[in-house]
């Protein structure tokens, strides 16, 4: 299976192995629960899935490459202690618990989460003194006399021998007591991951053109060339950190990330031809919808309809590039909106709450305020009601952060709403607004407008590049296979999909059903040829 069904397929075990019966018990004991060995050649995302499955169940995480133990970390220190048996008095071996065993209860102490996923990296690399203890664990789920604890699900990832001189293989007695999921390189399963990620353009670009150096390991007499999955997702980290500071991009740099001098070459050259083709296309042209009016844009859309399929390929890739950026900040600001929204109904209700209290506390604006917002007389105001908000909101924010319990995209929307709060208030510590009433309030609720007014003229503007990046490909290319690729990466792009589906687009609705149509006319006419 592709790395995507590896994830699908660890997500429900995991909901399955964590399932209570009505005793309150693990339908699956836990004895019973067999750890998921994943198996798959290096590079290709088995840690990424982690993570991302981790969160999804909302609950902990801790990972741990083997191959950086030794026996005695995995076990524990061995100390003497003093036991009497049979009346006698013993010195007995024990062992202190093994820093992996730590390290889970230390992360539930952090998260408040009581159940979680133990993760295991290069499970079938150990040295030959951690081998026994590791076939302990597997059996048994203790390291040393120490046990992992319950609501843990173990999972172990490896790679095939022929990608490591170093693997053990796994006898039978120990692959009967887990469930081994071998996984493939599939590069739409990495393109769909690499929309969300925000993977460099012109590395999907490529790759669109060249699927076959999506992931190549070659072996010869004295040299070994590989290029993996995770080697271009940190080219494209780089690339877009280069792009902002100014610094040039070479084939030197290619290669240090793409360890295949064909591939690194290729891409690079890739690379300036990218960045050749946004300039000479007028790509924010073509969005503002001024390319097909310009008579010099319009001769160079005539010249590309006749271009070479690379290069309309390259195209295609730049639009979606450019419009996948408007639609990540379109829908960052729509989630940053939502939860401003239930914060700020909280305070509200605290405002609502604090008035039926105690009336006065709505009726000291004139008096003299301290420097946390409360009044001098100790009635409350709307500017410490926020102040708390805001101090909540930081404390579970760096809590849950701490716990490694956000994704990526879930620390930006969490920083990007503290960020606003403070600016609010900024706002209403100028403005003197101290009142904790309906009057106060009323400075909060336009502030609020104000920003989602901005929002949704920011949503039309985008919708509008995507209805002119449509008519461009339309009016240049038909509705051919061109209009066919470009609708199909809309299709595989989660932040274009949410987008569309909250705010709609008449053109993409519109080809949309034009192709699917076609689609249906061909297959209708492939059924009568039959016939």
């Amino acid at each position: 299976m592709n790395i995507k069904q590896a994830k699908e397929e660890l997500l429900s075990t995991i909901q399955a192995y964590l399932v209570k019966d009505e005793t309150g018990e693990y339908a699956i004991p836990t004895e019973r629960q067999r750890p998921i060995l994943l198996m798959g050649p290096p590079g290709i995302g088995k840690t990424a899935i982690m993570e991302q499955v981790a969160e999804e169940a909302h609950i902990n995480l801790v990972s741990y490459t083997i191959t950086h133990h030794t026996r005695q970390s995995a076990i524990g220190l061995p100390f003497i202690r003093q036991r009497e048996y049979g009346g006698k008095t013993y010195s007995v071996t024990e062992y202190t618990m093994s820093e992996i065993i730590a390290s889970v209860y230390e992360q539930m102490e952090r998260s408040g989460i009581r159940e979680g996923i133990l993760f295991l990296d290069e499970i079938n690399c150990v040295s030959e003194t951690l081998a026994p203890t590791m076939l302990q664990f597997l059996q048994y789920k203790t390291f040393g006399t120490h046990r992992v604890p319950e609501g843990w699900v173990i999972v172990t990832a490896g790679n095939p021998p022929q990608y490591n001189k170093s693997v053990r293989d796994f006898d039978i007695v120990t692959l009967d007591r887990v469930r081994k999921i071998d996984i493939d390189v599939d590069f739409d399963a990495f393109r769909e991951y690499a929309y969300k990620a925000g993977i460099h353009g012109a590395v999907l670009g490529y790759l669109q053109i060249r699927k076959e150096h999506f992931y190549r390991i070659r072996n010869e007499a004295e040299d070994r060339y590989f290029v993996t999955a995770r080697g271009w997702e940190d080219l494209s980290r780089i690339l877009k950190v280069y792009e902002k500071i100014g610094h040039p991009v070479n084939k030197d740099l290619v290669q240090q990330y793409l360890e295949d001098p064909e591939v690194a070459e290729g891409f690079a050259t890739y690379y300036e031809l990218w960045n050749k083709y946004r300039t000479v296309y007028r790509i924010p042209d073509i969005l503002n919808g001024t390319a097909l009016t310009d008579e010099a844009m319009k001769s160079t859309s005539e010249s590309l309809s006749e271009a070479p399929f690379d290069e309309k390929l390259s195209i295609l890739s730049l639009l979606i590039d450019s419009l996948g950026g408007e639609f990540r900040e379109r829908e960052e600001e729509h989630d940053v909106q939502k939860a401003l929204f239930g914060i700020l109904g909280k305070v509200k209700k605290e405002i609502s709450k604090t008035c039926s209290e105690a009336q006065d506390a709505c009726t000291g604006a004139d008096e003299e305020s301290t420097a946390d917002g409360t009044e001098s007389d100790g009635s409350v105001t709307l500017l410490s009601i926020l102040l708390k908000s805001l101090a909540e909101q930081e404390d579970d924010f760096r809590k849950n952060r701490d716990a490694k319990l956000l994704s990526r995209e879930d620390e930006r929307i969490g920083h990007f709403t503290i960020e606003a709060l403070k600016e609010l208030v900024k706002k209403i510590t100028l403005d003197g607004e101290q009142n904790s009433g309906d009057a106060g309030f009323d400075a909060v609720k336009q502030w609020f407008s104000g920003r989602e007014k901005d929002r949704i003229g920011k949503v039309r503007e985008t919708n509008a590049h995507l209805t002119n990046a449509f008519e461009y490909i339309a009016q240049t290319f038909g509705e051919g296979q061109e209009m066919v690729l470009f609708l199909s990466e809309l299709s595989g792009n989660y932040y274009s999909l949410r987008f569309v589906n909250e705010n709609g687009n008449e053109a993409y609705f519109k080809y949309n059903k034009v192709l699917l149509l076609k689609d249906r006319e061909d297959s209708l006419r492939q059924e009568i040829l039959q016939l």
